[in-house]
């Protein structure tokens, strides 16, 4: 399918622009801090749908085409809400929502006995994970609770939520907020 052409008039210029190359162009398509596409996550999954469909990969195909579905999914349920979220902010939040209910769902089958559906979970895991910002361990975790725990004076318990609001303010994408939030509590006992 070939790109169709819209007129952008400049000034007195006009100068013929792809879609794609408008909406460069346009306000809020780039971020601040990197000037890349928000996008990219999406483009990322798109080519990984058209790659597993030439490879002839059945199991990362339906996978990434269930990624996919959800993220649409979720697209729909933004329109309604009327909050700008930032693309590859929404997909990072699906990715990590679907990432915890297949980890959740590995525990369960292999509770029940039913290891092939936790194989078939396990490889739906693994290409989630794939299109993850890269999680950080136990121990860059911990080093971040206590420098958030001392910039915000946390004292107890009852400081919790700042310091866990902070946590998913600064590093929300990179780490499991399950696991973090044990670690949090246990850094302020």
């Amino acid at each position: 399918m070939r790109a169709k052409s819209l007129p952008l008039i400049t000034g007195r210029a006009r100068v013929n622009l792809s879609k794609r190359d408008l909406s460069s162009y346009l306000p809020g398509h780039t971020t601040q801090s990197t000037g890349k596409n928000w996008a990219m996550l999406r483009d990322d999954l798109k080519q990984a749908q058209i790659s597993a469909m030439k490879g002839g990969d059945k199991e990362r195909l339906a996978a990434v085409r269930l990624i996919l579905a959800k993220v649409k999914d979720r697209d729909i349920e933004q329109r309604t809400a009327g909050k700008e979220v930032a693309d590859d902010d929404l997909v990072i939040d699906v990715l990590q929502k679907m990432a915890k209910q297949r980890r959740e769902s590995i525990t369960m089958f292999e509770s029940g006995g039913r290891q092939e559906l936790a194989d078939k979970e396990r490889g739906e895991l693994t290409v989630i994970e794939e299109f993850l910002p890269k999680q950080m361990d136990e121990a860059e975790t911990r080093a971040a609770i206590d420098a958030i725990k001392a910039e915000v004076g946390a004292a107890g318990l009852k400081d919790m939520g700042k310091v866990m609001a902070e946590l998913k303010a600064r590093h929300g994408a990179a780490l499991d907020m399950g696991r973090a939030s044990g670690w949090v509590k246990e850094a302020l006992q």
